[in-house]
């Protein structure tokens, strides 16, 4: 009785945290994905896990009170986990975001089918050729990979400080801050340098109707500079890897 509490209460743990690791992270919390494969998923996972991951203490000496709160710590461990991982993929988007509103794509609206949300075409575009490219590269495994070091490194019922996890969020909030303005920053270098030749022409030839060539010219200006540099984006796939391993607490 007391080895079958035990597994039980080791599988419990482990599907805690693996369910809230997938509700956040990004490709498996997509709300496209349907339900029944995201359970088959993270119980399949935590049935291997559990076999594998002893637990550090005698699950027979475990109140009703101290499991819950296990139970409660392991959640907020795998919705840190999701949510460092999910800011650092928002990068690509983010920066997208910022060289819509120099072409002028800002009011474009769109729904999203993979999450659900509203969302501009071009940052549409831009990510789903990131995650084609993630998933290309085998990144679904590197998530995997996380799944798996945080139970060598924390086993299932214990977790690092709350601390540690509030620091590794608000680090890969602004990790992705930076990598954001790092991908956009070409393309805006190149509207700034259309906004002087403009600001030249309209003072060379004040007639000429600015705001009405401008907009052709951001658009194409836009266009073309994202085809110009869009192999970045490949390159940005090893420096996500690079963070994931330096941000997240395991």
């Amino acid at each position: 009785m007391e080895l079958l509490i035990e597994k039980l209460l080791g599988l419990v743990l482990v599907l805690t945290r693996i369910s809230a690791f997938f509700l956040v992270v990004p490709v498996f919390g997509w709300l496209s994905i349907p339900a029944r494969i995201k359970v088959a998923i993270a119980l399949v996972l935590s049935i291997f896990f559990s076999i594998v991951m002893p637990l550090p203490f005698d699950a027979g000496r475990i109140s009703v009170p101290e499991a819950i709160l296990l139970i409660s710590n392991e959640a907020i461990y795998g919705l840190a986990l999701g949510l460092i991982i999910a800011l650092i993929f928002s990068a690509v988007k983010l920066s997208t975001r910022f060289i819509e509103r120099q072409i002028g794509f800002a009011m474009a609206q769109i729904l999203d089918p993979l999450t659900g949300e509203t969302t501009q075409p071009l940052g549409g575009l831009m990510e789903m050729i990131f995650i084609i490219l993630f998933l290309s590269a085998n990144g679904h495994h590197l998530l995997l990979s996380v799944i798996s070091r945080s139970y060598e490194a924390f086993p299932a019922g214990s977790i690092p400080t709350t601390i540690v996890l509030t620091n590794g969020v608000i680090q890969a909030g602004s990790a992705m801050l930076i990598a954001s303005l790092k991908l956009a920053a070409p393309v805006l270098a190149a509207f700034l340098l259309l906004m002087v030749i403009l600001a030249v022409l309209a003072r060379i030839e004040p007639e000429m109707n600015i705001l009405f060539i401008s907009l052709p010219m951001r658009v194409g200006l836009g266009f073309l500079m994202i085809i110009i540099f869009l192999p970045f984006f490949c390159s940005y796939l090893s420096e996500f890897a690079e963070l994931m391993n330096k941000l997240l607490p395991i």
